[in-house]
């Protein structure tokens, strides 16, 4: 699965680097390299995507997270393939729990097939690493202005709150404290789980929306990019919690999103990866991107994007199962393309 060995270096040298970069990466292949090259440096392995279809865990349809090729290091089945790792996951979420199929095309961020950038830790670094890691990448690499960042942490989690202080310079006003399940992560009743953190981008107070917490928390203004897991529980049976052995760092950030914040929108369809196929969208149907068809060149460029990468990966049209979601997203597009105009396959 390793498709490269960490260079030699040491975690305070990578985060360390608060000067932003002369070349900021703001193309999505720039931005994917930039991300894996930032974390070899501070001595993680860089893992290959695995595939969409999960190798070992028959409870989910796709894989939909960057963590789920390692869930079983997780949970303690498996050895891990080093104490940090750090990839770039193709992830699809069309069916099951975590299922966006529906949104696809009428908001600014959602989509069947997206990728995840990752970094993990496996008993090694733990909370001040992964915000001091996390902060040093979007700050220095990515250049990134802090007073458009603000952060979320669990509700009771002093300890992340003291960090994002010391690491950041923030203060309460741009610490968040979030109650339930979005800023507490858990794989499932029982297993690892722990207080997670979440990082946003405030995209300007010319959209609409308020920030994590608010009654219009869903707006298109803040908008979050990465979510740092902190997993130190084991949940028992019972509903009770006992600390790990070895608390873990599980993270995750949007490709696509953060793309849209190097390129200067807050909509992932505008970005390099979308351009190119809703231009060819347009140019197959005659019809334009505005107006009321918008919604379905977004949906044929993202439905294009999925079934691409699931039939590279073995999924074929079918009647049930994964094959049965490749085919809906497939006639989906198709339909709309028909609708559009094109008359040829």
């Amino acid at each position: 699965m390793s498709v490269g060995k960490a260079k030699k270096g040491t975690l305070e040298k990578a985060a360390s680097r608060n000067a932003p970069v002369h070349d900021v990466p703001a193309r999505a292949n720039e931005l994917r390299t930039a991300f894996l090259q930032y974390f070899a440096d501070a001595d993680h392995v860089v893992e290959s995507s695995a595939p969409l279809v999960p190798r070992h865990d028959p409870t989910l349809m796709f894989t939909n997270a960057g963590m789920v090729p390692f869930k079983n290091v997780f949970t303690g089945q498996e050895k891990p393939p080093a104490l940090r790792a750090a990839s770039s996951q193709k992830c699809v979420r069309a069916g099951g729990k975590h299922n966006d199929l529906d949104n696809v095309g009428f908001t600014a961020r959602h989509h069947t097939f997206f990728e995840m950038l990752g970094n993990f830790s496996f008993g090694d670094y733990f909370k001040e690493q992964a915000i001091l890691l996390a902060w040093s990448f979007l700050t220095g690499t990515l250049a990134l202005h802090p007073e458009k960042l603000l952060v979320t942490v669990y509700v009771d989690d002093d300890e992340a709150a003291d960090l994002w202080k010391k690491i950041s310079g923030f203060g309460d006003d741009k610490i968040l404290r979030i109650a339930g399940s979005d800023n507490f992560w858990s794989m499932g009743d029982t297993g690892p789980c722990g207080p997670s953190s979440e990082i946003f981008y405030d995209h300007g107070s010319h959209l609409p929306g308020g920030p994590p917490g608010s009654p219009d928390e869903n707006g298109d203004r803040f908008v979050e990019i990465w979510n740092l897991v902190f997993m130190q529980y084991d949940q028992q049976p019972d509903g009770t919690r006992v600390d790990l052995p070895h608390p873990s760092i599980d993270t995750g950030m949007g490709l696509e999103r953060v793309a849209a914040v190097m390129q200067g929108t807050h909509d992932n369809y505008e970005i390099d990866l979308f351009k190119t196929l809703i231009a060819a969208s347009v140019d197959l149907t005659g019809m334009p991107t505005d107006g009321a068809e918008a919604a379905s060149h977004r949906i044929i460029a993202d439905h294009l994007r999925a079934s691409s990468f699931l039939i590279a990966d073995g999924v074929l049209p079918s009647n049930e199962g994964r094959g049965y979601v490749l085919r809906r997203i497939m006639r989906r597009a198709m339909r709309l393309a028909h609708m559009l105009g094109a008359k040829d396959p």
